[in-house]
């Protein structure tokens, strides 16, 4: 029995090897963003364009990949498309950020209020409180101003314009900013690919959020850092250097890619 296994072994290694070398056939596809030529493929998964060439012949036979035949470049077959679309669902934007954030709280002691954009603003959803502790009088449930907090002005920047149109219209109309200084401060935002106020919303309280994105590159969550100004120091700017990139890594997951 013994033998007969280590006879069978090398064969099923040897499978085992094949198929993980058409992953990441796959996995170079859908890294370079576009369909991509032979030799661009053949260089971001590391092997030499004959052998890639095997591989993509095989993957566009089982339909997870193709080749346009008119510039007989490569890209994601039907098959590969449908596949991550049902990993897609399968997966939920809150139980990433609450085991992701949660934990980031826990080990940097940052407090992060989580949001998604409501029918009448953007709503805080999730609140992990960190040290010292952050006493404001917005809870979950809380509708922020698109315009004067942070969390609001990266939906502004990061979100279709449509979504956040009549919000921003309401805001105009009763406040000082401009349609103008809104178009800027939306460009600013994205440029910078996060916002930041201090002491706009609550007297003494810096807030810092990064975007959450989804497949589609739309925020569809928001991560906001709220701390006292008088706490602010290395650690704090290497705390939000860290929270961003949580932000990037759970954006990845739901399948964004920069």
């Amino acid at each position: 029995m013994t033998d007969e296994a280590d006879a069978e072994s090398p064969a099923r290694r040897r499978g085992i090897q094949s198929v993980e070398i058409g992953l990441g056939i796959l996995e170079a596809l859908a890294g370079l963003g576009q369909a991509s030529t032979l030799s661009a493929i053949a260089q971001a998964s590391g092997m030499a364009p004959p052998q890639a060439h095997r591989y993509l012949q095989s993957l566009i036979i089982a339909g997870m990949a193709h080749q346009d035949p008119a510039t007989g470049r490569y890209d994601l077959g039907p098959k590969a498309l449908k596949l991550g679309m049902a990993a897609l669902s399968r997966i939920d934007a809150f139980r990433l950020v609450d085991a992701a954030i949660g934990d980031f709280t826990q080990r940097t002691g940052q407090t992060v209020q989580i949001a998604a954009l409501g029918p009448l603003g953007p709503t805080i959803v999730r609140w992990n409180m960190g040290r010292p502790a952050v006493m404001t009088s917005f809870n979950v449930g809380s509708v922020l101003p698109l315009l004067y907090s942070a969390t609001g002005q990266a939906f502004l920047a990061f979100t279709p314009p449509i979504e956040t149109e009549h919000l921003l219209e309401r805001e105009l109309e009763t406040g000082p900013i401009t349609r103008a200084q809104a178009e800027a401060l939306r460009k600013a935002v994205r440029a910078q690919g996060y916002a930041h106020v201090e002491g706009t919303m609550v007297p003494g309280l810096r807030a810092t959020a990064y975007p959450i994105f989804d497949l589609q590159g739309r925020a569809v969550l928001t991560a906001t850092a709220l701390s006292p100004e008088a706490f602010a120091d290395g650690r704090h700017d290497a705390a939000l250097t860290e929270l961003q990139g949580l932000c990037r890594e759970i954006s990845a997951q739901l399948g964004w890619f920069a």
